[in-house]
């Protein structure tokens, strides 16, 4: 018997894809010096906190100038103003709990703005003292000096012609020292006061009221 050789139908099994070989992952790369700048920066910042936090935990309150203060003048409460600071313990500053007991001396020297208040600014005198007196003068321009007056001032008060520029015998001449200088309400004339003597304050008064006085800067040299 003949057997028949028949062609097999059957498809070869195709070859399994080859899976793409798995990439590496990149190496990274460590930079010393921008490790370095971020700690030193983390540590600059908690140094700073720390010296911020101490410094705040020791200031203190005390007296500063809050407008001008000429020399001589009394030294008013809205003069003055509180402040924190943090202070080195050879600067003598002015406590703030002793603002009533300042409020009244009068300044050593001129105070300016903003300024810390010492105890070497403060003149606990008292003006005027026993045996003196304060006169108010109110003076029309022409009648003092331009030369800004100042408390401390030597000045002279002097007697002035009168309306038809009679002037019997030598003008009376009164020595006095400023002690205060305002402008006056109306904006005319300017007020100064000055320290005289008791016994001739009220003649200067009486001199002052007839507006026939001029006054007179003496040499400020000393």
């Amino acid at each position: 018997m003949s057997v028949t050789t028949r062609p097999s139908t059957t498809k070869p099994t195709a070859a399994p894809a080859a899976e793409p070989p798995l990439a590496t992952p990149p190496k990274l790369r460590r930079r010393p010096v921008a490790l370095l700048v971020s700690v030193a920066t983390v540590v600059l910042g908690s140094l700073v906190g720390l010296w911020l936090w101490t410094a705040a935990g020791h200031t203190t309150e005390v007296l500063a100038v809050r407008t001008l203060v000429h020399r001589g003048e009394v030294i008013d409460r809205d003069d003055l103003m509180v402040v924190r600071v943090s202070l080195d313990p050879a600067v003598k500053t002015v406590p703030a709990a002793q603002a009533n007991t300042v409020a009244g001396q009068r300044a050593a020297l001129d105070l300016a703005p903003g300024g810390l208040l010492t105890a070497d600014a403060l003149a606990a005198l008292v003006v005027p003292a026993k045996g003196t007196s304060v006169v108010g003068i109110g003076l029309a321009p022409g009648m003092l000096p331009a030369e800004p007056l100042a408390p401390g001032d030597a000045v002279r008060v002097v007697q002035t012609p009168g309306p038809q520029g009679e002037l019997a015998g030598t003008p009376v001449t009164i020595s006095a020292t400023v002690v205060g200088v305002h402008p006056a309400a109306s904006g005319d004339q300017t007020i100064v006061d000055v320290l005289v003597p008791a016994e001739v304050a009220a003649d200067l008064a009486a001199r002052a009221a007839t507006g026939r006085v001029a006054l007179v800067l003496d040499s400020r040299e000393k």
